[in-house]
């Protein structure tokens, strides 16, 4: 405080107005959406088109598929450990099926696995 000042001139000129409160929440805002109850458009403030190109191609591949090829890849995900989300998504990436042979890539799929669960668990 200077000297010849009181406190409560120096608080009035430091106090802020609603305005000026305002531009301090954004500060440090990137923009994106918020993350607790968004009741906006699901793709956000982007493009809509995107959105739809990349929800429609999610679906194709995760469409239905025949029960024998469902239960096929079930029983491979068990022998191997895996989750039947996790052998099908192995799939639909790399183009081909597990087998025991790939034991370096199943421990990468497994060690992805646990790092989801401790980043799903710290929220």
């Amino acid at each position: 405080m200077r000297p010849g000042h009181s406190l409560r001139s120096t608080l009035s000129r430091w106090s802020l107005g609603v305005a000026d409160m305002q531009r301090l929440v954004r500060i440090g805002d990137n923009g994106g959406p918020p993350l607790d109850d968004y009741e906006g458009p699901p793709w956000g403030k982007g493009d809509a088109r995107i959105f739809l190109y990349w929800k429609r191609a999610v679906d194709a591949a995760w469409k239905s598929v025949p029960p024998q090829i469902a239960l096929m890849r079930l029983d491979r995900a068990e022998r191997l450990g895996l989750t039947y989300k996790e052998y099908t998504l192995e799939i639909l990436e790399r183009g081909r099926h597990l087998s025991e042979d790939d034991a370096a890539r199943i421990a990468e799929i497994k060690a992805g696995r646990r790092r989801t669960r401790r980043s799903k668990q710290a929220r």
